[in-house]
């Protein structure tokens, strides 16, 4: 095996292995709403807008993983360790700085939220409820945005490896024994219900945050963190380096404003027709996300490899790492389009107990066998662009990507009217194909740029 590929797999594997357990935490999230006592189409339908209302803040600081990943890569290239703590010190006090920001706003940013969000009375006070709950996770949630990035940079996926493991353990685990209850011995604990799902992640997220500091300070203190001076932390958010920061991320906020605006609008659109196809909607997004985040497992070597070779001025291992890292996330992108194809409707039973539900996601699945074609190759150039610190060109490609989102839903129902009525029955039943048509174009549209620019900045 290739030197290069032993590196791919030696920074991809970890990621994969603590990625998997993403999408099982929501898919377990969904699966308690789904089995508590009321409607599971409703308790669905909270879980979705209340995760999808934190989409909405987090998003927005997603340059604290993004900009912080790419800029420690190349300065781990660079054998610049000094600038590595620095990067990281600026990168922790922006993120807890943002965190009480939105501990104050959270009352006024959930009233404007469902000025725009349309959903029925039921829903919307369960989402509210999960809000106000797992709002108190922001300064654990953010911090850890930003230092698994710095570990990603630093060519270690085994520090996110351990952080997400508890994370992600610790909420499946708490979110179930909270919500549902559980018997120990004599004594009986009968759940706190549909909450308890907010509160087991906010366990979580300050469990993680614990195991993250403490591999930083066994790992890092002595060759990394020790290199700090005074004069660094004093002067951490001044020159020419800070500035450089700040602007990078002014285009990755404007990218997360994008990704929010198409989340956004597949989640409201879906929300329109009903609880049960929203019901549909978040479990089909749930399930392409497990392609997404093993996907994601080569997008972060990517993302590691580039900016090393980059900050080393190494263009030969650059070419190396692009060319190689599409041919492994290429290769998980087949393997996903055979499960969609033979494991589908098993995956949507393990989803929930409602058949109407699970009957009318079955329509749907078709989808799922075309997202990986096109989401592969952006998912994979959203890393390696990232390492190459190209924000500018990361925002034009989701700009692109945005618009080919709009058109394509504003197109499609625009021809849909013409032919049925918005009151008939199966109206509501075909804008939901057309949706997934919009979601698929905006993956499309996001690889075509990206590799169309690529060559202009390598």
């Amino acid at each position: 095996m290739k030197p290069i590929n032993k590196d791919i797999l030696k920074l991809a594997i970890p990621s994969i292995l603590a990625n998997i357990t993403v999408p099982i935490v929501g898919m377990v999230d969904i699966a308690v709403a789904g089995h508590l006592d009321g409607s599971a189409a409703t308790m669905i339908g909270g879980i979705a807008i209340g995760s999808m209302l934190f989409d909405l803040l987090y998003w927005n600081f997603g340059f604290l993983r993004v900009g912080t990943g790419g800029l420690a890569a190349q300065a781990f290239g660079r054998g610049d360790r000094r600038e590595c703590a620095r990067i990281l010190a600026r990168a922790l006090g922006i993120a807890l700085a943002c965190a009480f920001v939105l501990i104050a706003i959270q009352w006024i940013f959930v009233q404007a939220a469902f000025l725009f969000v349309d959903s029925t009375p039921e829903v919307r006070d369960l989402a509210s409820r999960y809000f106000f709950v797992r709002i108190w996770a922001a300064p654990a949630t953010l911090s850890l945005m930003a230092l698994k990035g710095w570990f990603i940079g630093m060519q270690d996926s085994v520090s996110p490896m351990f952080t997400d493991f508890t994370v992600n353990g610790m909420n499946i685990l708490m979110s179930v024994l909270l919500a549902l209850g559980f018997t120990l011995g004599g004594w009986h604990f009968g759940g706190i219900g549909f909450i308890g799902v907010a509160v087991g992640t906010v366990v979580a997220q300050y469990s993680g945050l614990l195991v993250a500091l403490m591999r930083l300070l066994t790992k890092y203190v002595k060759n990394t963190l020790s290199t700090l001076r005074k004069d660094d932390l004093k002067g951490l958010f001044r020159g020419g380096e800070t500035k450089r920061f700040f602007v990078m991320n002014t285009d990755l906020f404007v990218r997360s404003l994008c990704f929010i605006a198409i989340y956004i609008g597949f989640t409201v659109i879906s929300a329109r027709y009903g609880d049960v196809l929203l019901a549909v909607s978040s479990i089909l997004m749930k399930l392409l996300m497990i392609f997404s985040y093993f996907t994601d497992g080569f997008a972060y070597a990517g993302e590691a490899l580039t900016g090393r070779y980059i900050g080393a001025k190494d263009s030969a291992m650059l070419r190396q790492t692009v060319r190689w890292t599409f041919v492994w996330s290429m290769s998980i992108a087949l393997i996903f389009i055979a499960i969609y194809q033979f494991a589908g409707v098993p995956m949507l039973k393990a989803m929930t107990s409602d058949e109407a539900v699970v009957n009318a996601s079955l329509e749907y699945l078709p989808w799922l066998l075309l997202m990986p074609v096109a989401g592969c190759a952006a998912f994979t150039w959203d890393g390696i662009f990232i390492g190459a610190t190209a924000s500018r060109q990361m925002r034009n490609s989701m700009l692109w990507a945005t618009l080919g989102f709009a058109a394509t839903w504003a197109l499609g129902i625009l021809c849909l009217n013409c032919v049925v009525s918005p009151e008939a029955a199966e109206y509501g039943r075909i804008a939901m194909h057309i949706l997934m048509a919009a979601y698929f174009a905006h993956l499309l549209a996001r690889t075509v740029y990206l590799t169309r620019i690529w060559r202009s900045i390598r």
